[in-house]
């Protein structure tokens, strides 16, 4: 069976074959397909099922190049890697659930299945839980989420918090207003949010009050309505201050509590308020908890390798 894909623009059409063609030589290696680039475009050449799965790619990547953003090989590993049979997840779901985010129309993609069963999480549900290894993607979605929810007039602010210095909160003999003492601790939030909005657009929006940075200390006595809010490094929150945090939710308001239970600053034997919210939690409507494993990191490879070996010593 042969289906050809007309691509107009030729810098598109380079953009998805891939320096050398290594784009195209992937993908007929994974699908087992033969890809010819010809006048009109590409022609795929193969049996039906396979020329259909390449098509539906194909349209996926188009996708993301029509909303201004480049195909990477990894993108193309990550698609191909979650059309694996065992996952579950074809191309036409990876592009629904893509993130519009950013001045420049950065797409935002899930890499795992486990990041799309986050996401879908974080849309359904007024509190998630998101909690797993460095590399997952955890924070960065959710951030991703706020932003998107900011910008389509979903919520009005965008509160980001989390326990400072190693969970005593103890900012008092740091120099600074409070931003400054916090700002160091938030730094892979600021990250994030840096990546998907211009920075002077984010301080302005700062200054107006419509994007907060807060120690989890400073969350006490609010409630939070219309807002996106996202807790941070909550392993290092204790059970009391994970209820005073939880308790915040306002009308309209939408919360993401990321962390790993394994990383916890706190003194040995003191409980967290992240596994605790586990225990006490469990089955409440509304709340979901998602757990992203080492098959779910998206950094280096050898990050994936060494957190898999981690969890192999926790397991024996």
């Amino acid at each position: 069976m042969d289906r050809t894909i007309e691509l107009d623009n030729n810098r598109d059409l380079q953009m998805i074959c891939g320096r050398y063609d290594e784009n195209l030589r992937l993908i007929e290696k994974e699908l087992e397909v033969k890809i010819v680039q010809n006048s009109k475009g590409v022609k795929i050449s193969g049996v039906r099922k396979q020329v259909d799965k390449t098509v539906e790619l194909f349209d996926y990547l188009i996708g993301i190049i029509e909303k201004g953003s480049e195909i990477k090989n990894r993108d193309i590993i990550y698609a191909l890697r979650l059309a694996q049979p065992d996952e579950g997840v074809d191309f036409k779901r990876l592009a629904k659930e893509k993130i519009d985010v950013s001045v420049k129309g950065t797409l935002v993609t899930p890499k795992t299945k486990g990041q799309i069963e986050y996401i879908e999480a974080i849309k359904s549900n007024d509190i998630v839980f998101g909690m797993g290894p460095a590399g997952t993607g955890k924070t960065y979605l959710a951030m991703a989420m706020a932003v998107n929810a900011f910008r389509k007039g979903l919520v009005r602010r965008i509160i980001l918090t989390r326990p400072a210095i190693e969970a005593g909160e103890n900012l008092g003999f740091l120099p600074g207003d409070m931003v400054e003492k916090v700002s160091p601790y938030l730094r892979p939030l600021y990250d994030a949010l840096y990546e998907m909005m211009d920075a002077r657009k984010a301080e302005d929006l700062s200054e107006q009050g419509l994007i907060e940075v807060a120690p989890l200390a400073f969350m006490r006595g609010r409630t939070l309505n219309d807002a996106f809010v996202i807790l941070d490094e909550a392993q290092n929150s204790t059970p009391f201050q994970m209820k005073m945090f939880l308790t915040r939710l306002g009308f309209d308001s939408k919360t993401v509590i990321t962390g790993d239970v394994t990383q916890s600053d706190l003194p040995k034997g003191t409980p967290n308020g992240l596994s605790d919210a586990q225990k006490v939690l469990k089955g409440i409507k509304g709340i979901e908890f998602v757990k992203l494993t080492g098959r779910d990191v998206v950094r280096h490879e050898l990050v994936q390798r060494i957190i898999e070996a981690y969890e192999d010593t926790q397991k024996r």
